[in-house]
């Protein structure tokens, strides 16, 4: 499709997204969105806003989801190396509580579609990052939700940053069980 290509994942809807950049002497140029190569692969979102935060070695931010407004996220790296994942909380779903990681970064510019009904989080890798992500719904900081991150039931295999630097938030999140969340 383009200047994309759109790699399934063992989790339905959940797609790593290998983008063409074109480089000589001068850097490089690559399309970060493109409408019609995203429906023409299945991929129909309608995004309304874009976010960015810069974050140091070893900020793990997440797991979050919006409970009632939940988001789809498109989400990549400008700057550094950050280890995503995807953790599926829809309902009914045959991999519910399963979850799925990709290492996003300024080389590899991959991207990651994180649809609707997942709580979402990242580490950083490197000595610092800048992670970017549109999202199909504005935020809504009453509505905010999250699950813990080391939760031994989801097992997410985090790569071994040292120190994880957390939000206060953050830290208090329940575990899957405890919240019983389900989209």
């Amino acid at each position: 499709m383009g200047n994309f290509t759109f790699n399934k994942t063992d989790i339905d809807g959940v797609y790593i997204i290998d983008v063409k950049t074109y480089g000589d002497n001068r850097g490089y140029f690559m399309e970060t969105y493109k409408d019609s190569d995203f429906k023409a692969a299945g991929l129909d979102y309608n995004f309304v806003q874009d976010n960015q935060s810069s974050s140091r070695k070893g900020v793990l931010r997440g797991l979050h989801f919006q409970k009632t407004h939940p988001q789809a996220k498109l989400v990549r790296v400008i700057k550094g190396e950050v280890f995503d994942v995807a953790v599926d909380l829809r309902k009914g779903s045959k991999t519910y509580g399963k979850w799925v990681g990709v290492l996003l970064s300024e080389e590899n510019h991959r991207q990651f579609m994180i649809p609707r009904g997942f709580a979402h989080g990242f580490v950083v890798v490197s000595d610092y990052a800048e992670f970017a992500y549109k999202c199909d719904d504005v935020y809504h900081p009453e509505d905010e939700g999250g699950i813990m991150w080391n939760d031994p039931a989801i097992g997410i295999e985090w790569p071994d940053v040292g120190e994880i630097i957390l939000s206060e938030k953050d830290k208090v999140h329940p575990s899957l069980a405890e919240s019983k969340i389900e989209f």
